[in-house]
């Protein structure tokens, strides 16, 4: 493992925690009805997650000696992991300085913070996930990158769009709570799409 593959694990994880217990501040956490045991733990994460990522990261490691792809897979999955918190923390932001959880407005939030951690994926997939050694962002790979991403953001508002408009809060669920429902389906679903487009198109060695 090189020295990125100790320091970024315990970075991203470091960084979901705060986003996490930011947005919990906010007041999402009673829209998620937590346990109070639960709610308890939470402050912390800024110790335990990092930890957990870095043993993750090294458990891949050790798998992807016989399996190499699984290692880039577990290094993608961290980096999701963070843009995912990404996308749901300046959604919940958007949400709660606006009081709106659904309609067109709804859709516009989800693509900003969709395309916020668009951003922040780029960066941390080429240079740790896929390993481009250049510095320099190329216009030609900027691009690809972007029209697989592209598709994907199509995809992901679709998703949680049809979710959060069409299907509607479902058992008893709170409009808050549907409106990330319908955001983490939609992270799901795009997940592979991304990773592969990523692999085989934009970062292809």
């Amino acid at each position: 493992m090189k020295k990125t593959d100790y320091i970024f694990p315990l970075v991203i994880g470091e960084a979901i925690a705060l986003i996490f217990l930011a947005v919990s501040k906010l007041g999402i956490a009673k829209a998620l009805s937590l346990p109070e045991a639960v709610d308890q733990f939470t402050i912390y994460l800024p110790i335990i997650l990092p930890l957990l990522c870095l043993a993750g990261t090294l458990i891949a490691f050790l798998i992807g000696k016989a399996i190499p792809v699984l290692f880039q897979l577990a290094k993608f999955v961290l980096v999701g992991a963070l843009n995912t918190f990404v996308d749901l923390g300046i959604l919940n932001i958007l949400m709660l300085l606006t009081i709106i959880a659904s309609g067109w407005l709804y859709s516009l939030f989800k693509a900003l913070s969709f395309t916020a951690s668009v951003v922040n994926s780029y960066f941390w997939n080429k240079f740790w996930t896929y390993e481009r050694k250049e510095t320099k962002v190329g216009g030609k790979e900027f691009g690809k990158f972007f029209l697989i991403a592209g598709i994907g953001f199509f995809l992901n508002v679709a998703i949680a769009s049809f979710v959060v408009n069409v299907i509607g809060p479902q058992f008893g669920i709170s409009p808050e709570l549907w409106a990330n429902v319908g955001a983490f389906i939609a992270i799901i679903c795009v997940f592979m799409w991304n990773f592969l487009g990523y692999k085989f198109i934009v970062f292809k060695k």
